[in-house]
């Protein structure tokens, strides 16, 4: 069973009603790019482009320059078929007309290499910063560092999403959990802790006042994303 976030045009109708028969868990959203910012993590996305290709490709850039963590299927009308070209950079393409049995055949295609292109490359490489998900084990500049496991789940997450912004809010469900009951301020003083491990790499960890944290992707961060939490 995978869990399916669905960008919905209109949230008044289902685009695509076989969902509703398989056992999927599937949450709607309005596929609008303020809706991004606090969109939940999910195994896959399905895009609504049945109404408005011009703006569903639009938003499909948007999710990729924000990193995209999930396989994107677009849902469209036979007519729209014909528009969609590789530079859309999705997973698949559905029918809104399609059947369960295609439905869940594609959902289980596109998980399956998904987890195939992740296990060829278990690495995260970004700005002299290498994140090994297999050993668990991060170098920066070829120096090891020696975290603890949250504060390597908090650095993987980061690095995972480069240059998007997230609130504490986020980071602590994200990386602590639902179930964890401390404050937000855990999510300070463990960024604290993994600047002081990075060194003069510290500036990989941006913070944007009034809102949270973000990885630097570029070599040289802006200044003003250093500000003290």
């Amino acid at each position: 069973m995978a869990s399916i976030l669905v960008l919905a045009s209109r949230l008044n109708g289902d685009v695509l009603p076989a969902l509703s028969l398989l056992t999927h868990q599937v949450r709607v959203i309005p596929a609008e790019p303020a809706q991004l910012v606090t969109a939940p993590n999910s195994d896959i996305i399905m895009l609504d482009a049945r109404a408005d290709l011009v703006q569903a490709k639009t938003l499909c850039k948007i999710l990729h320059a924000t990193g995209l963590n999930a396989p994107l299927i677009l849902v469209v009308t036979e007519g729209g078929m014909a528009a969609v070209t590789p530079d859309w950079e999705v997973a698949d393409v559905v029918l809104d007309t399609a059947g369960p049995a295609e439905v869940d055949a594609r959902i289980r295609l596109v998980l399956g290499r998904a987890l195939a292109d992740n296990a060829v490359d278990s690495r995260i490489s970004s700005s002299g910063v290498v994140i090994d998900e297999a050993s668990y084990s991060v170098k920066v500049n070829e120096r090891t560092l020696d975290l603890t496991f949250k504060e390597f789940e908090l650095l993987r997450f980061l690095a995972q999403h480069p240059n998007r912004v997230f609130t504490r809010e986020q980071l602590l469900s994200e990386v602590w959990g639902y179930d964890y009951f401390g404050g937000t301020r855990t999510v300070d003083v463990h960024v604290r802790r993994l600047r002081a491990k990075l060194g003069d790499m510290e500036q990989l960890i941006g913070t944007v006042r009034n809102v949270g944290y973000r990885f630097n992707a570029s070599e040289e961060a802006p200044s003003s994303a250093r500000a003290n939490a």
